[in-house]
C-alpha cells in the first residue's frame, strides 16, 4: 500500500526541515505553509530590552522563530543604542533560557546558548508546551525576577503568544516573578498561489494527511468541506481547533518526528 502524502502546514522554513525529514521516513511530503513569518523592525519595546539585557533572570522564547528574530535584532546594536558592537549574551551566564519544545531548544543551541542555562521539558515529556515547561522550573525562586516573554504577534494585532503564553505568564506572576513580553516576528495569512489553491481543493478529500502544528494555520484556510479530510495535529489545543473546523479524522501525535510518522500511519485507510 502506497502511503498517503502528508501536507505539511508549518511555516516555509520549518516546513522545508519538515518535507525532508519525512521524505527520509518514506512518505510522501510536501510544503503548504499556512502561516506567513517576517521578522518585525527594531521596537522600542525591544529596544528597551536590549538595553536592560542584565536585569533579566530569565528569557523564554515561545519557539524557534522567536529565537531567530530576536538574537537577529542584536546584529544592529547601534539601531537599538549599544554603539558598534552587539551584546554577548553568552557571556552572562547566570541568565536563563526557557523553551517548550525541542525545536525552539534546538534554535538557542544554534545561537551559541551553552545548554547547561537551557530549561526545557525532557525529551521523554507527554508533550512539549508551556504547561510542560513550567513543570520544570515552578520550583524556582522567582520572587522579584524580571521574565522577558519574546514572542510572535498576529497580522494588525497586539503582541500575543497563545493561551500557552499567557497561562504561563500567570504562573510566572504568581510566583512573584515580573513577566514582560517583546514581540518580535509577525504571523500573517499566506497568499496562496494557483497551484496552491488546486492542492487545498485536492487534498480536501484525496486521503492526504494534513500535520497541523498550529491552531492559528486551520483559521487561515479558506472555506471548504473537510468532513473527508484527515489530520495529525501535534497538541490537543489544536486537534480541538481542527475538529471545530469540521475535519473527518483528526489524530492527536506528540510533536517528534517518530511520533508523527506513527500518527500518520495509523490514519491510513
Amino acid at each position: 500500500m502506497s502511503s498517503p502524502r502528508v501536507i505539511v502546514t508549518r511555516p516555509a522554513r520549518d516546513a522545508e526541515s519538515w518535507v525532508a525529514a519525512l521524505t527520509q521516513r518514506g512518505l510522501q511530503a510536501e510544503a503548504l505553509p499556512l502561516i506567513t513569518i517576517e521578522a518585525l523592525p527594531l521596537s522600542p519595546a525591544l529596544q528597551q530590552a536590549w538595553r536592560e539585557i542584565d536585569s533579566y533572570a530569565a528569557l523564554m522564547f515561545v519557539s524557534a522563530n522567536a529565537v531567530t528574530a530576536f538574537f537577529g535584532s542584536n546584529r544592529a546594536p547601534a539601531h537599538a543604542g549599544h554603539g558598534d558592537q552587539a551584546i554577548d549574551l553568552i557571556a552572562n551566564e547566570n541568565l536563563r533560557y526557557l523553551a517548550p519544545g525541542p525545536g525552539t531548544v534546538a534554535a538557542l543551541r544554534a545561537a551559541g546558548v551553552p545548554a547547561a542555562q537551557i530549561d526545557a521539558p525532557a525529551a521523554e515529556a507527554g508533550q512539549f508546551d508551556s504547561e510542560a515547561l513550567w513543570a520544570v522550573v515552578a520550583d524556582r525562586h522567582w520572587q522579584g525576577k524580571r521574565v522577558l516573554i519574546v514572542r510572535g504577534q498576529s497580522a494588525g494585532a497586539e503582541p500575543a503568544g497563545g493561551a500557552g503564553r499567557d497561562w504561563l505568564a500567570r504562573q510566572l506572576a504568581a510566583a512573584g516573578a515580573l513577566p514582560e513580553f517583546v514581540a518580535v516576528y509577525r504571523r500573517s495569512a499566506p497568499q496562496f498561489s494557483a497551484q496552491q489553491r488546486q492542492t487545498l481543493s485536492d487534498a480536501a478529500s484525496d486521503g492526504s494527511v494534513w500535520l497541523f502544528s498550529s491552531s492559528e494555520a486551520v483559521g487561515h484556510l479558506p472555506p471548504a468541506d473537510w468532513s473527508r479530510a484527515r489530520a495529525v495535529a501535534t497538541h490537543p489545543r489544536i486537534a480541538d481547533a481542527v475538529r471545530a473546523a469540521g475535519w473527518g479524522v483528526v489524530a492527536e501525535s506528540r510533536p517528534t518526528l517518530a511520533d508523527i510518522v506513527a500518527s500518520i500511519e495509523s490514519i491510513q485507510p
